[in-house]
């Protein structure tokens, strides 16, 4: 079990779908929200790309450096400012089945406008096709 981030009891089975921090119940819950829960930041590894491997790559697979430019763009930056896209990223990540979670959320038009920015980022050119 977790410690409670509120009361520090060692029964807490709830989890903040926003911040994923565990409570214990509706009265932590409360109290939780309303000291301002924030979304905590995305870890990234220190470690250069050249010593991180995928597992299982596909010929879909992105490569990390692809990746790495999405913290720099300023479209993908823009959409998430927007506190819905961040809930929506926020509940696919918690998903225990995110395929479904992310065509769930591909009915959004606004999860549509960041998916559309992420892919224009990491899109690769096919150069046998120009």
């Amino acid at each position: 079990m977790k410690d409670c981030c509120v009361c520090q009891e060692n029964n807490s089975i709830y989890k903040c779908p926003t911040c994923v921090q565990f409570y214990c119940s509706v009265i932590c819950c409360k109290s939780h929200k309303e000291a301002g829960c924030q979304v905590p930041p995305v870890q990234v590894s220190a470690e250069p790309h050249e010593s991180v491997k995928y597992n299982f790559p596909t010929e879909d697979t992105v490569p990390r450096e692809k990746l790495e430019l999405l913290g720099h763009s300023e479209e993908v930056k823009k959409c998430l400012e927007n506190s819905h896209v961040c809930d929506i990223v926020q509940a696919i990540l918690n998903d225990p089945n995110p395929t479904k979670a992310i065509a769930l959320a591909m009915t959004e038009p606004i999860f549509v406008e960041l998916a559309d920015a992420c892919l224009r980022v990491v899109e690769i050119t096919d150069i046998k096709n120009t």
